[in-house]
């Protein structure tokens, strides 16, 4: 079977997991109060085979848990490979090779999907009084947290009263009781815009939100695409194949027909719930929650045995950087690359939590310019922070191509050596904010401006086509013949072959 299916199907995408042995179902009952979210912590943090919670205590039969589903590894050279496989890709595939499928996706033809009668997600369905989420294992994620979370990995499906726009995007929604739930629906966000749309009509937003999706589906729901594009029809540019809808049982929303849960009713109009406190994917655990609207759940649909898939938020790597980073990234290269700016690659790292994008710069194009470090920011910061994708990132670094922005310690070194304190930060106060940064300060919530900087670490010799210095390392410092030499004697040196 080709990895594209797994890309298209979660339990084909769990059965390769398994085969690669990144995968380790654990039979042993644990608790969905803080037991499994805490393995879960712990298999990020160590980049350990995913775990699939077969034995969870006090839940229906049959229900399962999926922790890290698109988290790191520790095998070299395939640390991406969990993430890669959303996208039907080999397990040693690179940033780089992620980031040109997903834009390759941009440029590709939309490939509609297919309208089914019905499918797997349908194998089970509660309708009205017996709707009971109480009856899923809904975790308890940190000790902290204001509730339990059933949505962490799973999509909103909205679209505008007219129909015309069908977005689905990532989102969480804490449990209030067996039939709410409640999260944000930020207004600069796409949720918080088609349900400002049905409120203008006096009416409440037909919604649902999809649990163990296609991986590529879950994916494509956390790239911030423009607004008025649909994702169905992205998902298909990006896998060259339909993705089978069905729809739900209670209003004109149509889902994945291969989902292992989904959700529908409506966000109310005016009904609100304390929602949170809750760890967070920049790294911290807040104390205090927020009123957000609430979601009443009209109808569950479910396949046998359903297995709902989690991300503990918290210190990275975990999907909101691995899914959410990497598709940022993807969009803020095909933005800078359509300006013709002298770009060569983005990438979000996931160490800074999506607070950073790291963007490679061609010395010998920057030069043909005719600029300068603060000229360069400025229109860098105009065209990113005005973007969509660029809004959610509040700080950019700017680096010579020489440094391998995918290499954390590459940028650490380019940060610390090529950065002036005093010439090269530019901040942006009155550019808008992502009120989410956690650094932000009450009065730039207040504003909704503020935050935003890019920090140059291309030396002024670099905008006019000189360099100042060379790279004193193993690549940079010795002639080719010697390095070719050296490692073709690596293990009669008596190192091991993959040191």
């Amino acid at each position: 079977m080709s990895l594209l299916e797994s890309a298209l199907d979660f339990r084909t995408f769990l059965n390769e997991l398994a085969k690669r042995q990144d995968l380790v179902e654990i039979q042993q009952e644990v608790s969905a109060e803080l037991e499994l979210a805490a393995i879960t912590r712990r298999v990020y943090e160590h980049r350990l085979p995913a775990p699939l919670f077969c034995n969870i205590r006090g839940s229906m039969p049959g229900a399962r848990i999926l922790g890290a589903p698109a988290g790191m590894t520790a095998k070299a050279g395939e640390e991406y490979a969990r993430l890669a496989l959303h996208f039907g890709l080999a397990a040693h595939s690179s940033p780089q090779d992620i980031v040109a499928k997903i834009r390759a996706a941009v440029k590709a033809e939309p490939v509609a999907p297919e309208y089914c009668l019905t499918g797997p997600v349908k194998e089970n369905i509660w309708l009205g009084d017996e709707v009971d989420l109480e009856r899923f294992p809904v975790p308890l994620l940190h000790e902290k947290d204001g509730g339990k979370y059933f949505g962490t990995y799973g999509f909103h499906v909205v679209q505008s009263p007219d129909g015309e726009w069908k977005s689905w995007g990532i989102g969480r929604l804490m449990l209030v009781d067996g039939k709410r739930l409640t999260g944000p629906a930020i207004p600069t966000q796409h949720i918080g815009m088609i349900r400002e749309m049905w409120s203008k009509q006096g009416k409440p937003t037909p919604w649902a939100m999809v649990l163990g999706a296609p991986p590529a589906a879950v994916a494509v729901a956390g790239m911030p695409l423009p607004a008025y594009v649909s994702e169905p029809d992205y998902i298909g540019a990006l896998l060259g194949k339909s993705l089978s809808l069905v729809k739900t049982q209670t209003n004109d929303l149509w889902v994945p027909a291969n989902a292992e849960i989904v959700l529908e009713g409506e966000i109310s109009l005016t009904e609100q719930a304390q929602e949170g406190p809750m760890g967070e994917y920049h790294g911290y655990q807040h104390y205090q929650g927020n009123l957000h609207p609430v979601f009443h759940v009209k109808a569950v649909t479910f396949r046998n045995n359903p297995i709902l898939p989690i991300c503990v938020a918290g210190l990275p790597p975990e999907e909101n950087h691995t899914i959410w980073g990497t598709m940022i990234s993807a969009q803020l290269l095909e933005i800078m690359q359509q300006a013709q700016l002298p770009v060569d690659f983005v990438w979000c790292s996931y160490e800074a939590a999506t607070c950073w994008a790291v963007v490679s710069v061609d010395p010998a194009k920057l030069a043909l310019l005719d600029t300068c470090a603060a000229e360069f920011a400025a229109r860098v910061a105009e065209l990113v922070f005005g973007s969509h994708p660029g809004y959610l990132v509040p700080k950019l670094i700017l680096v010579s191509n020489d440094i391998d922005i995918t290499d954390i310690q590459q940028v650490v070194w380019a940060l610390a050596t090529r950065s002036h304190p005093q010439h090269d930060h530019f901040t942006f106060p009155e550019l808008k904010s992502f009120p989410m940064v956690p650094y932000l300060t009450g009065e730039d919530k207040q504003r909704g401006r503020g935050g935003k900087v890019i920090i140059n670490c291309l030396f002024p010799e670099q905008f006019k086509g000189r360099e100042r210095a060379g790279t004193a390392s193993f690549q940079h410092s010795y002639p080719e013949h010697i390095r070719n030499k050296v490692l073709e004697n690596w293990t009669r040196y008596g190192y091991s072959s993959g040191s």
